[in-house]
């Protein structure tokens, strides 16, 4: 079980359902590029990143394996699907379509811009910074979550702002290749979203023939952790029927 987190996270952004699932899975959580530990490089294409996912599985001798991904990671999760059929069993994408979307990150960039890095000396501060920017705390605890002290002792961000910032347009984009994914799939949307749209369900069921679509509500975009154990409820029932 391969999980992909979002943009601005971690591996560990899935850690309930990875916990959940541990039972019966060999569960994986890997940093997406320019997150985390995972290398900081100059391109973030969609390409390159389901490219990325296959290189790990090629050199853990992993010939096929289920995939979870949320937002970015869910974008990621389905690139693979689509390019490299053959190794996916099944696909959980979490609160994201393979559309272009309009971009909505200004704020985050802004608040993480205005973070001097070599001149703060608590995480309190940073916090402090980033909310009078962002008015969700929920999103300011998400990324103090890739904020870490470095051997000098100065604080860093896991993420790669710069390219992530660079590339945000390459990130907004929708699948842009003929592939199409023949196996069990589960599109799962927070009901106070607007990532997956009506509008859009023609092209997942082209691209995704064997999909399933369930909606949690009361949730946002952050479904997984606003609602976790609804949430893994919902991708262990999908991965024990299909």
């Amino acid at each position: 079980m391969i999980l992909l987190h979002g943009l601005f996270g971690m591996g560990d952004n899935l850690g309930l359902l990875a916990r959940a699932l541990s039972a019966n899975f060999q569960v994986i959580s890997l940093d997406l590029r320019n997150h985390g530990r995972s290398p900081w490089v100059p391109g973030m294409d969609m390409q390159a990143m389901a490219a990325d996912v296959i290189g790990f599985l090629d050199e853990q001798g992993i010939a096929r394996a289920d995939f979870v991904g949320h937002s970015l990671g869910g974008k990621i999760a389905m690139q693979v699907a689509l390019d490299y059929p053959q190794r996916v069993r099944r696909l959980v994408v979490a609160d994201i379509a393979p559309v272009t979307y309009a971009g909505n990150h200004d704020e985050v960039f802004a608040a993480l811009r205005a973070v001097d890095l070599d001149f703060v000396h608590s995480r309190s501060e940073v916090a402090t910074v980033l909310s009078q920017h962002l008015a969700e705390q929920g999103v300011v605890q998400f990324l103090l979550k890739s904020l870490y002290r470095n051997e000098q002792g100065q604080y860093r961000w896991r993420m790669n702002v710069d390219v992530l910032e660079g590339c945000y347009d390459q990130l907004r984009q929708g699948y842009q290749r003929d592939g199409q994914f023949s196996g069990a799939t589960l599109f799962i949307k927070g009901e106070q979203s607007a990532y997956i749209q009506a509008g859009h369900q023609s092209l997942i069921a082209s691209l995704f023939p064997n999909y399933q679509f369930k909606m949690i509500q009361g949730t946002g975009h952050w479904l997984h952790a606003e609602k976790p154990k609804v949430f893994n409820r919902l991708v262990e029932n999908f991965l024990q029927a299909a």
